[in-house]
């Protein structure tokens, strides 16, 4: 067993949990459920991460393990993000980055591995001299395992605030000079975790093949 986090790229779009594989929730502006995958595209997701990443910089981290991936965390300067016109708690701030999502597959919930995403994302967005991060928390009704959002619970764990509030999406915030400097070896704290062994995704037969 090998596990290691990468930067979003193209080339993991396939590899991402279902149904986050091209899933485009957040770079559509056109208004869509809160759900994973209510918008799906892989193309148009492999193009957003390239055009992202020339112009911005790494938009996002992957905890892989044996070359399938445990979970991701994606984040951009709003203005990538075209969903944000529609959320009801209002756009988000001009001076923070966007932690759009975390999603992590269900065998692996619950073992720490949000937290370790979370804090790659805030030690390469603290390295790059960004100030804060915001992001839509889920409460209320909503069923943050098949949101495009994360859990205010799992926020507030992470120290965010409320910047905008609402019942059900509110907008939190964390203030990235207020960190303390991260000093742990994520990469070991990832290969600590007690996640399952995964079952390999089963080969496609190829059409025509028995």
């Amino acid at each position: 067993m090998s596990r290691r986090l990468q930067p979003l790229a193209p080339d993991l779009v396939e590899r991402l949990p279902r149904p986050c594989a091209g899933c485009v929730f957040w770079e559509s502006s056109q208004r869509a459920e809160a759900r994973c995958g209510a918008f799906s595209d892989a193309d148009s997701l492999k193009e957003w991460i390239r055009d992202v990443s020339e112009a911005w910089g790494e938009c996002g981290k992957v905890a892989m393990e044996d070359g399938e991936a445990l979970g991701f965390v994606k984040y951009a300067p709003p203005g990538h993000f075209l969903q944000t016109a529609h959320m009801p708690a209002g756009p988000p701030s001009s001076d923070a980055v966007l932690l759009a999502c975390i999603h992590v597959v269900p065998e692996a919930r619950q073992r720490g591995l949000g937290k370790v995403l979370m804090q790659a994302a805030l030690r390469d967005l603290t390295a790059r001299g960004e100030r804060a991060v915001e992001a839509y928390g889920v409460a209320g009704r909503i069923d943050y395992t098949s949101s495009p959002m994360v859990g205010v619970e799992f926020l507030l764990r992470m120290g965010f605030q409320v910047q905008r509030p609402h019942p059900d999406m509110p907008l939190m915030r964390l203030d990235l000079r207020s960190l303390a400097l991260l000093r742990e070896d994520l990469e070991a704290v990832l290969e600590s975790l007690r996640i399952p062994l995964r079952q390999a995704r089963p080969v496609p037969t190829p059409q025509g093949g028995v």
